[in-house]
């Protein structure tokens, strides 16, 4: 059970919280009850009542581990993302169980661990790999500390966690030996994360396509500002390189399964 400390209908700081899902959410919103990922996106609802759905469900479904994972990244500039995307994530293991799953850009392991923790409370092996170059370099458009060893750091988190290290490759996502550690299996997942200048996530995208299993799902961050997402306040809705990709070209190579916030899932039927 949730810990109350973190429930929005127990914790009186979240009461305005309560009060706004209360007043403004339609029926099936506040009448919810956790269902899968792929149910929520077949309710036909638009993409801010799918977010209020996974950001509810954060406070009162989300088993507390995932919780302290997350608020463990929220300090001192450990991860980005939201609280929402935590509860994508939960859903989105729980019904597929992903087997073999690869993050293209790694700022300090926030999902890479997260990944690790899921599949461990699912009780099933999963093989994770990612590929960066672990540092800001070849990123115009996001801000990073440059005092922090980005590679380093993501060991010692996978160790604060008691988690095996991934499967890693320091590399640009671009290069020959990136692209070689890419197609030495079909993945079921790939989290598309790293660069977002809009010819190298086209590239990241076509190489993540070109090695995917059947029914694997790519998920692309930062992808949401061409879609009906109108962001609200302490979120945004993506950056222009990885939006147009999500728009022009990965949904229509792949079947789109939904939108949370600004990460866009697809698979591959």
């Amino acid at each position: 059970m949730l810990c109350c400390q973190f429930c929005m209908w127990c914790n009186p700081k979240k009461s305005m919280k309560k009060k706004f899902l209360k007043r403004f959410l339609p029926k099936i919103i506040r009448s919810y009850q956790p269902l899968t990922l792929s149910e929520v996106f077949q309710k036909g609802l638009s993409r801010k009542d799918i977010y209020e759905i996974m950001d509810d469900f954060y406070y009162q479904h989300l088993p507390w581990q995932f919780v302290e994972h997350r608020k463990y990244f929220s300090k001192n500039s450990r991860g980005f993302g939201e609280d929402a995307f935590h509860s994508m994530w939960y859903l989105l293991f729980s019904e597929f169980k992903p087997v073999n799953c690869l993050e293209i850009g790694v700022y300090r392991g926030q999902v890479l661990t997260l990944w690790g923790l899921l599949t461990k409370h699912l009780n099933y092996r999963c093989d994770i790999g990612c590929i960066s170059p672990f540092s800001s370099a070849g990123d115009s458009v996001s801000k990073y500390i440059d005092t922090v060893n980005y590679l380093d750091d993501t060991l010692v988190n996978h160790q604060y966690f008691n988690l095996e290290t991934p499967e890693i490759c320091v590399e640009f996502s671009t290069s020959e030996k990136a692209k070689l550690f890419i197609s030495q299996k079909k993945w079921d997942l790939i989290y598309i994360d790293g660069s977002h200048d809009y010819d190298i996530v086209c590239q990241d995208f076509e190489s993540s396509l070109n090695n995917l299993a059947p029914n694997g799902i790519i998920v692309m961050d930062d992808s949401s500002l061409y879609f009906d997402y109108p962001p609200k306040e302490g979120t945004f809705a993506g950056h222009p390189g990885p939006s147009r990709v999500a728009k022009e070209i990965a949904q229509n190579k792949l079947n789109m399964l939904g939108g949370v916030g600004h990460n866009n899932i697809f698979q591959k039927i």
